[in-house]
């Protein structure tokens, strides 16, 4: 059975972070179980193929910080560069292109990170 070191470490994960945000394993096993759920992704995704600004921030911020209070930041980092990138009064710097293929290289890792965590729920 993986114990959830052993998942931080196989998802790239900073345990530690998440021990900090959420002073108990107990509370870091309950929230990290129901990521693959959250929907999360999902909704950064969505907002992606529309290109609506406020919501392609929406879901960006949202994502980063679900992330980073979970320990994954890599995840959240990824998701915090979207995020800047539509924070209102943010001039753009990237092109809709690179926007999409920050969000493809977003999904990919959280499909793993997911995969991961179910591996983990299933022991």
């Amino acid at each position: 059975m993986m114990t959830l070191r052993e998942l931080y470490s196989e998802i790239s994960g900073d345990y530690e972070q998440a021990l900090r945000v959420l002073r108990a394993e107990k509370l870091i096993d309950k929230h990290i179980r129901r990521l693959p759920a959250n929907g999360v992704a999902g909704r950064l995704a969505d907002a992606g193929r529309t290109m609506d600004p406020a919501e392609l921030f929406e879901a960006a911020h949202a994502m980063k910080g679900v992330c980073a209070n979970l320990g994954l930041t890599r995840l959240s980092g990824m998701a915090s560069e979207i995020a800047e990138e539509y924070r209102p009064g943010n001039p753009r710097t990237l092109s809709d292109a690179e926007v999409s293929a920050k969000i493809s290289a977003i999904e990919e890792l959280y499909a793993k990170t997911a995969d991961g965590i179910r591996r983990y729920g299933e022991g």
